[in-house]
């Protein structure tokens, strides 16, 4: 597809501001959009939608397929009538600069239990109806993940692989008293994912009024505690108790000794090429229909993935094995038509991935913090990036452009200042413009760029356990002059 050229801001919809102690899709989001409208910024980016299990990592998902039921606005449902405003009296208001998930994640939960009831007590004829539609048009996956939950629910959180063996091994006969036994349950995570996409239809629609597409994102691998994964093991690698026989990460570098294992099971890809990647297909055009633009997390797995066996506890003593390659991109766009894809084609990449990428015209990512820790050679700087190319001033995986800024050797700090013809405080500003004015043809902000704010609003380290996924954007931030400022830069650079 031709890219257009544009820009706009990185900012998960966990970390928008509102009223309930998480961001969520009601009147902070309609704000967030406005706030773009008037920065002239034409792409608002997220992170993986689904709901999120222990460590509110959006990609370790219960479902690949299902929405975050954390991110249902309680304002929208007052509206709807599916609230009383009693309902909300008792909200965990929290910090405006941080989720506090301890407090919110049970709160939530019985708000939208005391919403389910008040459904099925007073709705209308025509609000029923939606529901049905919405649940008909969504069986594939809807039906095994309400009974996934409704299960969980009754295993009191545990893993799949650790419920009574006739589920986790999927018995037919268990399965079938379980959706009988397990009705109601089974009814309230359909109807909280009816109220998920509601509430993101009217999100895209007001974002589409203001010229705003939004960009999603698809993570390469699954969780092993998923819907995903009970309901088609036969498409992973998984010992007789449905435990990983290898697992996914990256190899040992520079930055990790032991490198990093990310626990995710491996694919069997032969199962699912066997089976014409329906799977795959069904999951790349459910994210198209959630986002106008989607980023393939770690796009170098699909030439090649770094499989660790499952009984090591580093990343240590993994190989390379071939991944689907173009076989599995043929087999999307013939089914899909045009895929306008992103490809996050960050560490180690070989000339394979990058003759991958540019078969199907991916544009490639390139990350400005990489370019100023290498020096002048580097690809990532933008006097270096091509036309087909998404240019970010850093990631949620980075520390914000002000707080790695301060941590730089004084030797790069200077290069950086006399690259960006700037002083200390002004860097992430500056970087935002000096990519603003590179070929690349889109060009993407973390939020916390914008705002100039230090590390204390990172949203993710990598190599920590705690403390991930909480930052939020206090609305008082979203000034007029910010905007006006990116406004500025949209206009001066054709963006």
């Amino acid at each position: 597809m031709e890219w257009p050229r544009a820009s706009g801001i990185l900012i998960h919809p966990s970390s928008l501001p509102g009223r309930f102690g998480v961001g969520d899709l009601g009147p902070g989001a309609i704000r967030t959009l406005d706030f773009l409208h008037r920065a002239r910024q034409r792409m608002w980016q997220v992170l993986p939608l689904g709901p999120t299990g222990y460590g509110a990592s959006p990609y370790a998902l219960l479902s690949a397929f299902a929405g975050n039921p954390l991110l249902i606005s309680p304002e929208r449902l007052l509206e709807d009538d599916l609230l009383a405003t009693a309902d909300l009296e008792d909200a965990p208001l929290g910090p405006e600069d941080r989720v506090d998930y301890g407090a919110v994640v049970p709160w939530k939960e019985r708000l939208l239990r005391a919403s389910y009831a008040r459904y099925e007590r007073i709705a209308s004829a025509a609000l029923r109806a939606e529901f049905a539609a919405f649940c008909a048009a969504q069986a594939d996956w809807l039906d095994e993940y309400a009974l996934f939950m409704a299960l969980k629910d009754k295993h009191d959180g545990a893993a799949w692989t650790r419920w009574t063996a006739p589920y986790a091994r999927r018995d037919p006969d268990a399965l079938t008293a379980a959706r009988v036994e397990l009705v109601d349950e089974i009814g309230l995570h359909r109807y909280t994912q009816f109220l998920f996409y509601r509430q993101w239809a009217a999100l895209r629609k007001e974002a589409r009024k203001r010229g705003v597409s939004i960009i999603g994102d698809l993570a390469i691998f699954v969780a092993h505690d998923s819907a995903d994964v009970w309901a088609n093991q036969r498409y992973f690698k998984l010992d007789q108790r449905g435990e990983p026989l290898v697992v996914a990460g990256v190899p040992p570098d520079y930055f990790s000794p032991t490198g990093q294992r990310w626990g995710n099971p491996i694919y069997r890809w032969d199962a699912l090429a066997a089976d014409g990647y329906a799977w795959w297909i069904a999951r790349a055009g459910h994210a198209l229909e959630l986002a106008d633009i989607v980023r393939l997390d770690h796009f170098r797995g699909f030439e090649a993935y770094w499989e660790i066996p499952g009984d090591k506890p580093t990343a240590e003593g993994g190989r390379w094995v071939e991944g689907p390659g173009a076989e599995l991109f043929v087999a999307i766009q013939n089914a899909l038509g045009e895929t306008p894809f992103i490809a996050e084609d960050l560490g180690v990449i070989t000339p394979a991935v990058d003759a991958l990428r540019e078969r199907f015209g991916f544009p490639g990512m390139r990350v400005m913090q990489f370019g100023f820790d290498a020096g002048a050679k580097s690809q990532h700087l933008p006097h270096h990036a091509s036309a087909n190319s998404a240019l970010y001033t850093g990631t949620h995986d980075n520390d914000t452009s002000a707080g790695w800024f301060a941590t730089l050797k004084a030797s790069r700090r200077a290069y950086t200042l006399r690259y960006l013809n700037t002083n200390a405080t002004h860097v992430p500003i500056a970087m935002i413009r000096a990519a603003q004015a590179s070929v690349a043809r889109l060009v993407i902000a973390p939020l916390q760029d914008v705002l100039g704010l230090g590390s204390e609003a990172r949203m993710n380290f990598p190599s920590h356990t705690d403390g991930n996924w909480e930052w939020r954007c206090p609305e008082r931030l979203l000034t007029n002059e910010v905007a006006d400022q990116l406004a500025q830069f949209a206009t001066l650079y054709d963006r």
